[in-house]
């Protein structure tokens, strides 16, 4: 089942002589379940696309669908609920509060929405353990190491139980050994979870984790 479409999306910055085409006619999906490693060199269009899937950026023409809601027609309120609720992001840099413990990082993007605190806390409790973390959640953020750093990251991005998953470089900043533990974590809790992932990687021993590589050069999706 397809969570994400892209249908002849295209982005442009700019007027005139000023015009720059960052994405131009993309058509690709997203199924339930399936991590797709979007590659390419900078300045490809790599970040532009995660930004239109994810709502950031709304695309110059197309249209993108999520579980079947063309989400370029949401005005300012639909779109920013669409962020909280359905997409999980997660960046080069974890991001995280760094005075706060992995739990509580946690529990704070939880807690916009009204969901049940002890409901929260039961989800983060289960994200870290599910990611091998359950032994430093009390830890502040300053004090955990980069892998696990990323690794709340990923946690943090499904505390809401979001249908698609936008990952940005998430091995950016790491390893091998760790990125790829980051990187199975990832795979394996969208599996499991039965979610959607558009992950952006210029690494390709961390594409080859994916189940599917999609190539995109000059905002045109050559492969996948």
């Amino acid at each position: 089942m397809t969570i994400l479409q892209l249908h002849d999306v295209a982005k442009s910055f700019g007027e005139g002589s000023q015009r720059v085409d960052a994405v131009r006619g993309v058509t690709f999906a997203v199924g339930r379940g399936e991590v797709v490693a979007l590659a390419g060199p900078s300045g490809s269009g790599k970040s532009t696309l995660l930004a239109l899937a994810g709502a950031l950026l709304s695309p110059t023409s197309g249209a993108i669908t999520v579980d079947g809601k063309d989400i370029t027609r949401y005005g300012a309120r639909a779109r920013t609920r669409y962020r909280r609720d359905r997409v999980g992001f997660v960046f080069q840099g974890s991001n995280m509060v760094p005075f706060l413990t992995a739990r509580e990082n946690l529990l704070l993007v939880g807690e916009f929405g009204g969901i049940d605190r002890s409901a929260l806390r039961r989800r983060a409790d289960e994200l870290l353990e599910k990611l091998d973390l359950a032994g430093v959640r009390d830890q502040i953020a300053t004090r955990l190491s980069g892998g696990e750093r990323q690794r709340v990251a990923i946690a943090r991005a499904l505390m809401r139980d979001p249908a698609l998953l936008l990952v940005d470089e998430p091995t950016a900043s790491l390893n091998l050994e760790l990125g790829i533990r980051v990187v199975d974590a990832l795979v394996n809790e969208v599996h499991v979870r039965n979610k959607a992932c558009i992950m952006v990687t210029h690494d390709d021993r961390m594409a080859r984790r994916a189940d599917r590589l999609v190539e995109i050069r000059d905002g045109q999706v050559l492969a996948g």
